[in-house]
């Protein structure tokens, strides 16, 4: 049981004097492998365990290499967000490793402000989850021997590591069964958050249909957030050329288009109208819902990120490892028809 009180931290000094040993004895006894004798340990546990001292581990590592990994995230209430922080830090912390999460916007001048943050955190490595720092700063943080990964962002920079998903397949495949649902008046609903994946989803959709020379409806909600969803169905069925099938570049998105059109204009899903979304977030699943979407395997991505920190580069020194695409899983449900009515 501890016998004082302090206001600042324990130190080994301090635990030091109380045993009757030296500074370097305390080291000894908390470093595995290290030689001390049994008496000298059980002194130094017994004055550790009464001051109530912890090894600081970080002050250790700081010597050199810190351990720590930074995630820079926005939106982090978002579910899919959610989940994957919720996946990495679980998996980082499992490795040993010590996470720091830095809540920022999107926009290149807060990922960039965060992104400078890890270097003062002396962090060995930054998981940037949302938005995409300035290659200039990234070439900073890797001359600081820093590991930088981008998730989900099919832009390339120099020196990283990517780690994400198919886009152009899984908008392929959403307008593919629009298509076999029998849907003539096609779009996509993106949003104006801009993010380097929503963007690809988007492209790549019309990209598809343009190949199957079809023309289709790009419209752009507010964020990526079921009020913008909502939002935006009130936009498209208050006019009289209404689309009758609709990808949405997010499950949130999906769930606020859906509302829109079912309880403030009285459509069907699906008879009257098809809906897919992307990301399959708990609430697609739910009854309400069953919204047809395409999964992220978040959990295969955050193991990922741990092997890229952890295990050895095998890649050829001053190359950048190959960018390591998930594929997409799709989710049959109910928002969509199984084939032409």
């Amino acid at each position: 049981m501890r016998d004082v009180h302090q206001t600042s931290f324990v130190s080994a000094k301090m635990v030091a004097e109380r045993a009757g040993v030296s500074r370097s004895a305390v080291s000894r006894t908390f470093t595995d492998g290290a030689s001390v004798s049994d008496e000298t340990r059980r002194k130094v546990i017994e004055a550790a365990e009464a001051l109530g001292y912890h090894v600081n581990h970080l002050a250790r590592q700081l010597r050199e290499r810190s351990n720590i990994v930074c995630l820079i995230v926005s939106d982090v209430t978002t579910p899919v967000r959610a989940a994957l922080l919720d996946s990495l830090t679980r998996r980082l912390q499992a490795a040993g490793k010590i996470t720091v999460v830095l809540n920022t916007e999107s926009d290149e001048a807060s990922v960039g402000r965060a992104l400078r943050l890890t270097l003062h955190y002396r962090a060995d490595a930054t998981v940037v989850l949302s938005g995409t720092p300035s290659s200039s700063l990234v070439q900073t943080a890797l001359a600081n021997g820093q590991q930088v990964i981008l998730i989900n962002r099919d832009d390339r920079l120099s020196g990283c590591d990517n780690v994400g998903v198919d886009n152009a397949l899984a908008a392929r495949e959403a307008l593919f069964l629009l298509r076999r649902a029998g849907c003539r008046h096609i779009g996509v609903v993106t949003s104006s958050a801009r993010t380097p994946s929503l963007i690809a989803r988007e492209r790549h959709f019309v990209e598809a249909a343009e190949g199957e020379g079809l023309s289709v409806g790009v419209w752009e909600a507010g964020p990526a957030s079921h009020r913008s969803g909502v939002e935006v169905a009130r936009r498209l069925f208050a006019r009289s050329n209404q689309p009758d099938g609709v990808f949405c570049v997010t499950d949130l998105l999906a769930l606020g288009f859906m509302d829109g059109a079912r309880h403030e204009f009285g459509l069907k899903i699906p008879e009257d109208l098809c809906i897919v979304g992307f990301d399959n977030i708990e609430q697609s699943g739910w009854e309400s819902y069953q919204l047809t979407t395409f999964e992220q395997p978040l959990d295969r991505m955050a193991g990922h990120v741990v092997e890229l920190l952890t295990l050895p580069d095998q890649s050829p020194s001053g190359q950048t490892r190959e960018a390591v695409v998930f594929e997409p899983a799709p989710i049959w449900r109910r928002s969509v028809r199984p084939q032409s009515a």
